[in-house]
């Protein structure tokens, strides 16, 4: 039996997982098949991330029809000029993401408030100002809701930290997901008393690893962020995956194919599914020097005890 995992960030309402690529039809619909890969790799919970209004339907949709599926409330920095855009403006978006967290069909699904945070790598999807003025609105939900805050920074500058340092009282725990920053940027989160996760896109280059490695294992959650965060070759994790099992590759790396050649009961090539959890986790222990059941266990209760404290020992 593999050891149990909890992908903490993974984009399931993606067109992708429904065959969909810009658009356009390109192989049937296999999310039933990615779920299945999933639960035979051991990933026994995911967290689905919703971004927008939109993205909170669908994953409602999608979680409250499947015992191992969960989902954030959120509003991605990419996103936030939604608010202003809204029919009955700022405050109907945030009345409508409060909605979620009130409809009864939502409870025990929705396990976060996020995905929410700062992003000034595609300022051309929303202006600083508007990112920065509803995160800071997003901390009412985490304060009146008690849940934790699924939180994305990249190339902020201080702006980030700041923020969530000025709000800190206001949430419970927080994960700040897919982290590809600095070990002084890591070890302020630290202080703050926030978890670090991490995907295929935390360990890309050496200098990723060596911040990885550096993060305490109590501290630790990991994720795909599946369509996305592979590990591919070229990336210096990929030399950590060579103590795999022939079992272990074929739950955690299945065959796959192009999505222009699809074959039912494969992978798509380069489209990131939860199956490739058990990849991080051999990336991870194997930097750690850890029997990746050891640093399973680890990462498993870490996550648990933020997202599913009521379940810990489930």
């Amino acid at each position: 039996m593999p050891p149990r995992l909890i992908d903490i960030g993974i984009n399931l309402t993606d067109p992708m997982f429904r065959g969909l690529y810009n658009g356009k039809q390109a192989h049937a619909d296999d999310l039933a098949q990615v779920l299945f890969r999933s639960k035979r790799a051991g990933v026994d919970r995911m967290i689905v991330t919703a971004g927008n209004l939109s993205d909170c339907k669908e994953a409602l949709d999608l979680v409250k029809n499947h015992d191992g599926l969960f989902m954030t409330v959120g509003c991605h920095p990419t996103r936030c000029t939604e608010f202003e855009s809204h029919a009955d403006g700022p405050d109907g978006y945030f009345s409508a993401l409060k909605a979620y967290l009130d409809n009864p069909d939502t409870k025990g699904k929705v396990v976060a408030i996020g995905e929410c945070g700062l992003d000034y790598d595609r300022l051309h999807f929303c202006p600083k100002e508007t990112q920065q003025k509803y995160f800071e609105r997003q901390f009412d939900l985490a304060e009146s809701t008690r849940l934790p805050m699924f939180l994305h920074n990249r190339n902020t500058g201080e702006d980030f930290g700041k923020l969530v340092t000025q709000h800190r009282s206001r949430f419970t725990h927080g994960v700040v997901h897919s982290f590809t920053g600095s070990v002084e940027e890591m070890q302020q989160y630290l202080d703050l008393g926030l978890y670090i996760g991490i995907n295929g896109c935390s360990l890309k280059t050496e200098e990723n690893l060596k911040v990885a490695v550096s993060v305490p294992l109590d501290r630790l959650m990991l994720e795909t962020d599946g369509p996305w965060c592979d590990i591919r070759p070229t990336h210096a994790s990929f030399k950590h995956l060579s103590k795999m099992t022939p079992e272990q590759q074929a739950m955690y790396s299945p065959p796959s194919k192009k999505k222009e050649r699809f074959e039912s009961g494969l992978m798509v090539k380069n489209r990131n599914e939860s199956c490739t959890m058990g990849q991080v986790l051999h990336v991870m222990a194997d930097l750690h020097g850890l029997d990746p059941d050891t640093l399973a266990d680890i990462v498993y209760k870490n996550t648990a005890k933020v997202f599913f404290p009521d379940t810990l020992d489930a």
